[in-house]
């Protein structure tokens, strides 16, 4: 029995014989190796198609923005993962992988749903301000959070998302969706009546639309981005182990309270 809607029993992605590996119609060894840098390479792998020299540089730009930020969730959660099973490198950096999600690390793929749909609403005929006011109004009746604004360190602005919406500007990359991503910016302070910096999860959805990057895969940049901080992380908690240490300091954080409501 299948379970799920049938699809095309075939993969565009790629094939290997004893003589050849063919990557999205290219020959690897002949063609690929050598001439795609890593960066390039992702992108062929993801789109089908190789990166313009803008959309290379992007890329590479915000791979490196969000890869690393200091001891956050998914890096203590590798890093005592990997205290506790050393042996398993993979099983470590699948621990922080795993921690990627709409709050922290993913929040770039809700991001980018948010711009399309108010794209969506400016094409129906919404003028761009009062598609962005009905997206803060509907986000807060909600209760919820805005996706890509506000952070608990980076106050009055984020440096990252400063420094990619500048060169975007500079490079002359920006379109409807770093345009949109501004309008939402000031309905999102006015909704919640506080100024919040636009972080760079936004940032990153932004661009990477404007660029023609898939909108339902962008997650695969945080998640590309920091495997790389955690394989560092890791290489240092061989050299460095701090991982029972970080599990010590949070047991002694936390007071046990039998009577707490669950």
């Amino acid at each position: 029995m299948q379970i799920g809607k049938p699809g095309s029993a075939s993969t565009a992605i790629s094939t290997a014989s004893p003589e050849r590996i063919e990557v999205r119609g290219r020959d690897l060894c002949a063609d690929v190796m050598g001439r795609l840098g890593f960066t390039s390479y992702f992108h062929l792998l993801v789109t089908g198609r190789e990166p313009t020299e803008e959309q290379r540089f992007f890329l590479d730009l915000l791979l490196v923005s969000i890869a690393e930020h200091g001891l956050v969730p998914s890096v203590q959660a590798a890093r005592m993962t990997h205290a506790a099973e050393p042996e398993a490198l993979q099983a470590a950096v699948a621990a922080g992988i795993l921690g990627c999600g709409s709050v922290i690390l993913g929040a770039s793929q809700v991001c980018a749903e948010v711009i399309e749909d108010g794209l969506k609403r400016i094409a129906g005929g919404a003028a761009p301000a009062d598609a962005a006011a009905a997206i803060a109004s509907e986000i807060h009746a909600r209760g919820a959070k805005a996706p890509g604004f506000g952070h608990p360190i980076h106050k009055p602005v984020d440096p990252r998302t400063e420094r990619i919406l500048a060169l975007a500007d500079e490079r002359g990359v920006s379109g409807a969706a770093v345009g949109f991503a501004g309008v939402l910016h000031s309905a999102v302070n006015a909704q919640w009546q506080r100024e919040l910096p636009m972080n760079v999860s936004m940032a990153i959805a932004a661009v990477l639309l404007d660029l023609d990057f898939p909108g339902d895969i962008v997650k695969a940049i945080p998640i590309l981005a920091r495997t790389a901080s955690l394989l560092a992380h890791l290489g240092e908690e061989q050299a460095n182990p701090i991982g029972f240490t970080m599990a010590a300091a949070g047991e002694a954080a936390i007071s046990y309270d039998p009577g707490a409501a669950r």
